[in-house]
């Protein structure tokens, strides 16, 4: 998919290219520019903005102090992005980018890849 799609809540059961349920939706970010992905945002000066307000402020928000290096990081906040709470005592969470979903339906999201292929949060 080119978007996350707008039927995605929390709580939603995900699952991977081989049919395992691997998790559940624990938040999600849409891009700042959802509604025209062809048109990009508006940058405004430093200056005139509070810090909160940066990019470096939205990437803080997103991702808190986590280690995310670029251009990942980049792409999360431009794309839109799930954050899979992955099932499993020992699982590490981890980011679903929207071209990694398949579908959506009433059972929850049909990933194309596998949990492997999943950009892991880091510790």
């Amino acid at each position: 998919m080119e978007r996350l799609p707008d039927s995605i809540d929390i709580g939603t059961r995900v699952f991977d290219s081989e049919r395992h349920e691997i998790g559940k939706v624990d938040g999600l970010k849409y891009p700042e520019n959802a509604t025209a992905p062809d048109i990009e945002p508006a940058t405004v000066d430093a200056a005139d903005t509070p810090e909160d307000n940066t990019i470096i402020g939205a990437m803080a928000e997103a991702f808190g102090r986590e280690d995310i290096p670029e251009p990942l990081r980049s792409q999360l906040l431009r794309d839109g992005y799930i954050h899979l709470d992955a099932r499993g005592l020992f699982a590490r969470d981890r980011y679903i980018l929207p071209e990694q979903i398949a579908r959506v339906d009433a059972d929850g999201i049909q990933l194309n890849v596998t949990r492997d292929a999943l950009i892991k949060r880091p510790h």
